[in-house]
């Protein structure tokens, strides 16, 4: 059994609009998941469609109380990091820029060490009109199917990272260097 999001009583998935969880195992231990996702303003090197992405507060990774952008699909977006455990846990807060129905959203992301790796999940709850009418009503599984794509890209990127690492022997970036070291620790 695995983990899940903690959730804020507003955003628990029971009595939201919207719901989607996905998760997928991932050959590739958590460190190097977890790089992959803080460094949100990278996201589009492994997932183009988060190609708008600018933190606007604290260090380039995101962190506890981080504001951000970013657009997606099309639409302007203010978000704010409300959980972050390194290694474990990542959640943030969204609202939709120009949005005066105060709709709003929460999404999570869930990372449980695994024999072979890890194991990654991510659930997100929206609530209010303007979620309901966009993803609701004119897109029904729109986010069910983007956070697949998002899932399915971040585990292909992290595998990268450690194939990468062991075939060419001379890779020395930060992310390689650290999952060389992770990886030989969670083999002995």
């Amino acid at each position: 059994m695995y983990d899940h999001v903690i959730w804020p009583e507003k955003y628990d998935p029971r009595t939201s609009a919207i719901y989607a969880l996905n998760d997928i195992n991932v050959k590739a231990p958590p460190e190097v998941v977890w790089k992959l996702l803080v460094e949100a303003e990278n996201w589009s090197s492994y997932f183009p469609a988060e190609d708008q992405v600018k933190i606007l507060t604290g260090k380039r990774e995101l962190a506890l109380g981080t504001r951000y952008s970013r657009v997606t699909v099309g639409f302007p977006m203010s978000l704010v990091v409300r959980e972050c455990e390194p290694f474990r846990r990542l959640a943030w807060a969204t609202t939709v820029d120009g949005d005066d129905t105060g709709s709003s959203a929460y999404h999570g992301w869930v990372i449980t060490p695994s024999d072979d790796g890890c194991h990654v999940l991510t659930e997100e709850t929206q609530q209010g009109p303007w979620f309901l009418e966009e993803l609701g009503r004119k897109h029904p599984g729109a986010l069910y199917r983007y956070h697949q794509d998002w899932v399915e890209s971040l585990a292909r990127a992290a595998e990268a990272a450690i194939a990468l690492t062991y075939d060419c022997p001379a890779a020395n970036s930060e992310l390689g260097h650290q999952a060389r070291e992770t990886h030989d620790e969670h083999q002995s």
